[in-house]
């Protein structure tokens, strides 16, 4: 029950009691007229005339009076109740409203103020932190995996030494993958990447994500299809598209089980266009479905540490969908599909 129904309850009780004394007074005060030989029947006429013509019309407009002053003094609750609603990560440097009247209200918003600013230079912080970490550690993993490189390479190394350095090798361009998938949201977090945006034949770069997808599944015997792929055309980075059609594809193949299937389809309407991408596999619990776009989440089973990753490709591709205004969802029936659905505006052009 919301604060404003609960005062206007409150308020109708205390008139109702407050109106029911008045009658009891007044009821009295005939009762004493009685005596002194008033009729009855006029004294009762006179008691319903007070309640009906005095104390009902009273009560009425009391209720309605009270209930339009308790909207009036309750109104700043609810527009404060939407601004902090609306409050997120990506604009805590927005102000709450203020009345500046130094009410309780007031003070409220201007504690609220003084928390999200104090909220967003931490997150700034960290943001900086991520964004100047990666960029320092992106140099010493390059030489890093260079030098190794060189040394695999060398043709009088033992077998021992030579599955070492390559188990090092990978060891190293896994590290480098985390810092660069780190480095990209850090600068997408702080704004810092610009997309260049051009009509894109959608399809186009959904044909050749088959092609690499069949290549990725073959050493795992999976069977790769291409159900449907309408001619649509985007406008977007037709670099973060790829990107994007990458990770969703090693994601189909990584989690997926001996033998299975991959199925991938693009259906365009006259304003969305529409990429599905299945596969079969443990699947992901509900529990955790919630959570597969948040950063380094490797929830079990579809998450677990026998499959090679770092818990940042779905939130890259998170991050590529939105930066186009699109949308991705994912839905799955463990043991059985697991189905990612994207959704992208089509450019104005192609609409009929």
């Amino acid at each position: 029950m919301t604060i404003r129904a609960r005062m206007t309850l409150w308020y109708s009780g205390v008139l109702l009691l407050s109106t029911l004394m008045i009658g009891i007074f007044c009821f009295d005060e005939l009762s004493e007229r009685r005596e002194r030989l008033v009729k009855p029947s006029k004294g009762m006429e006179e008691i319903l005339a007070i309640v009906l013509w005095i104390g009902l019309p009273a009560i009425l407009l009391s209720i309605g009076g009270g209930w339009w002053l308790m909207r009036k003094a309750l109104a700043p609750v609810a527009t404060l109740t939407e601004a902090v609603r609306s409050v997120s990560d990506r604009n805590l440097n927005q102000q709450l409203p203020r009345t500046y009247n130094r009410d309780e209200l007031d003070q409220l918003a201007e504690v609220l103020n003084a928390m999200t600013a104090r909220l967003n230079d931490s997150f700034t912080r960290i943001q900086d932190f991520t964004l100047h970490a990666s960029h320092e550690l992106k140099t010493p993993l390059t030489v890093l995996c260079g030098e190794t490189e060189t040394e695999l390479r060398d043709e009088s190394l033992n077998p021992a030494e030579r599955e070492r350095i390559a188990s090092r090798l990978d060891e190293l361009r896994r590290m480098a993958l985390i810092v660069n998938g780190l480095t990209l949201l850090a600068k997408a977090d702080a704004g810092l990447i610009t997309l260049n945006l051009a009509p894109v034949r959608l399809d186009e770069l959904v044909q050749d994500s088959f092609g690499d997808t069949q290549i990725l599944a073959e050493a795992s015997g999976l069977s790769v299809t291409l159900q449907k792929c309408d001619r649509t055309i985007v406008k977007a980075d037709a670099h973060r598209l790829r990107q994007l059609l990458l990770n969703l594809a090693d994601n189909a193949v990584k989690y997926n089980q001996p033998g299975g299937s991959i199925q991938i389809g693009l259906a365009s309407t006259d304003r969305t266009a529409e990429l599905t991408i299945c596969n079969t596999g443990p699947g992901i619990t509900a529990n955790v479905l919630s959570r597969v776009f948040d950063r380094f989440f490797r929830g079990d089973p579809a998450h677990n540490s026998r499959v090679e990753g770092c818990g940042l490709g779905l939130s890259i591709a998170q991050w590529i969908v939105s930066a186009h205004k699109g949308s991705i969802s994912i839905e799955s029936v463990p043991d059985q599909v697991t189905t990612v659905t994207v959704r992208l505006p089509v450019l104005e052009s192609q609409r009929v």
